[in-house]
């Protein structure tokens, strides 16, 4: 199917590796042009050389970190001077440290909140002014389950992605009718490297071992299995696409049914 994404600009965040380098490629598969950003270093390049060499299409790097707040001007600055104006902009980072919600931190707190909300919501306000002037523009965030479930051992993330989905909503009804779609997507268990350590970590506190720990894991899954980062970067190039045009202000879950709640 053809997503009606060709010649589009994509800013993608964290694309280095996981959620973020498998929406890189599925976007590079559709024909659009690259600005690839995240810390930086070898796995950044290395991610861009093989999107150029599988897929023909213009991809630039740009290094950043989150936490620093002064990267989203940075960033956003540098992909449109790169690139021209950014039509897309898929807003997604690493996640904070673990903790027990009785056991945070003041100066962690801050890191947190400026990785997964100040900076998303800075280079999502810097893009969507040109968006809505040309009349179309695509804002989608990877977001977690614990923004619908929280999720134990892992307050930071919990709260501060929940605070971004609550910014995310709200403009999502101001810039639609500019022609701008703004949503979310709500990972399950998907196998990345921060899966991986997040299950390690787990099975070091029980005195397990990540096997059995992801095995455990999988029983509670009604699909059975961890998903796959192509599985839901289909679908974000789904919300970024033309066909999606009517679709504002959700939050999806790519999960095999691992969450319970009604919508």
């Amino acid at each position: 199917m053809d997503l009606g994404l060709r010649g589009r600009t994509a800013l993608v965040g964290g694309a280095s590796a996981g959620l973020g380098r498998a929406t890189a490629e599925c976007l590079a598969a559709e024909g659009c042009k690259l600005a690839l950003w995240s810390r930086g270093g070898e796995a950044l390049e290395a991610a861009a050389e093989e999107i150029r060499r599988l897929h023909s299409v213009v991809v630039v790097t740009i290094a950043g970190d989150a936490t620093d707040p002064a990267t989203a001007a940075k960033v956003a600055w540098q992909a449109e001077r790169s690139l021209g104006p950014v039509d897309i902009a898929v807003l997604n980072a690493g996640g904070p440290i673990a903790s027990e919600a009785t056991r945070t931190d003041p100066d962690e707190w801050r890191r947190s909140f400026q990785l997964l909300a100040i900076t998303p919501i800075e280079l999502a306000t810097a893009l969507l002014p040109g968006m809505r002037k040309r009349g179309w523009g695509r804002i989608v965030s990877i977001m977690s389950s614990g923004i619908r479930q929280p999720i134990p051992e892992l307050a930071y993330s919990n709260a501060c992605r929940s605070a971004l989905a609550a910014w995310l909503k709200t403009i999502a009804t101001e810039v639609i009718a500019d022609g701008v779609t703004v949503n979310g997507v709500v990972p399950g268990r998907i196998d990345t490297a921060r899966v991986e350590a997040l299950d390690k970590a787990r099975a070091e506190k029980i005195g397990g071992t990540p096997a059995e720990v992801r095995a455990q894991i999988e029983r509670s899954i009604p699909a059975g299995r961890y998903g796959r980062p192509d599985e839901l970067a289909a679908y974000v190039a789904w919300l970024c696409s033309d066909l999606a045009r009517y679709q504002t202000g959700t939050f999806v879950p790519i999960d095999g049914g691992m969450l319970r709640f009604l919508p």
